[in-house]
């Protein structure tokens, strides 16, 4: 059976309300993309981060007429009702569709990101076991490409790590599966806490990773802390950051765009001896030794 799709080019201001339209109008499911490849990461709680430009995706019975569609989402719409795209989708298996659009994912010389329903290309490697799901991340974003290379380049062989803004858990299973001796995964999303103890067991290091809301996380410094949130995040919680790193410990900053990169390190200097950033496809990463225990968590 064909289907009727709409695509309108939103905003985040917008897309709520379309969606909930979509639904009153009847679409079969409805979809929120991000239109401009913008990464969200630390969304408050209770908070549904959307995307500046969001495209809202309605699917509908092809049966179902476009002009009666079209008339109840603009009722009552205040202001310039969205640009859209209709079309029509021929009915597929729209899973296996998807599966096929996933592949695995070499970030160094032997850490890879294999989906579950294929093999994995270097059988000696460090192979995490990961499908794409609803939010947090399957290592595709140059910011997580940045910290996953560094943690292939410096395995964290026997240290205490944190993995703060921890998401899906990637950074943190990568880090046990190098080596670690444990990883404590922070997120203020208690779904992304789930989503990060449910690939750890996936991937046979559930012993070695503790997940936390940020309030509950353990203040003993670690080794290693690897942080890939935004820079704004990263600026203000400078000082609670640092005191988690022990002396001649190292931290690890992404989600930095480079116009933000010189104020991150400024922010981090006076705990840590800062290295040159280091950028991919219009994003940095930071580093750096700590060198100092005077500050105290806040």
């Amino acid at each position: 059976m064909p289907w009727l799709q709409f695509t309108f080019y939103s905003n985040k201001d917008q897309a709520e309300a379309l969606a909930a339209r979509l639904e009153l109008a009847g679409a079969q499911a409805v979809s929120m993309l991000d239109a401009a490849d913008q990464p969200l990461y630390e969304p408050p709680p209770g908070a549904t981060p959307l995307w500046q430009l969001t495209n809202v995706l309605g699917l509908f019975e092809a049966e179902q007429a476009p002009q009666a569609i079209l008339a109840q989402l603009r009722d009552g719409w205040e202001g310039e009702f969205p640009e859209y795209r209709q079309e029509v989708l021929e009915d597929q298996d729209w899973e296996r569709a998807w599966m096929d659009d996933f592949h695995p994912m070499q970030f160094g010389q032997r850490l890879w990101i294999v989906p579950s329903w294929q093999p994995a290309p270097q059988q000696d490697g460090v192979n995490i076991l990961l499908d794409p799901g609803l939010a947090f991340g399957t290592g595709t974003h140059p910011t997580t490409r940045l910290c996953l290379e560094w943690l292939d380049a410096h395995p964290p062989q026997g240290l205490q790590v944190i993995d703060y803004g921890c998401g899906s858990g990637i950074l943190a299973i990568a880090a046990a599966l190098l080596g670690a001796n444990q990883v404590v995964a922070v997120d203020n999303d208690p779904q992304a806490l789930l989503a990060s103890c449910d690939n750890a067991q996936r991937n046979g290091v559930a012993e070695k990773i503790l997940a936390y809301l940020p309030r509950e996380c353990p203040t003993q410094p670690v080794d290693l802390l690897l942080a890939n949130i935004l820079a704004g995040p990263l600026i203000e919680l400078s000082p609670r950051l640092a005191a988690l790193v022990q002396h001649g410990g190292e931290i690890v900053l992404s989600g930095i765009l480079p116009e933000q990169a010189a104020e991150v390190a400024t922010a981090y200097a006076r705990w840590f001896g800062m290295q040159p950033a280091v950028e991919h496809d219009g994003w940095i990463r930071l580093q750096g030794r700590r060198n100092d225990l005077e500050a105290t968590a806040k």
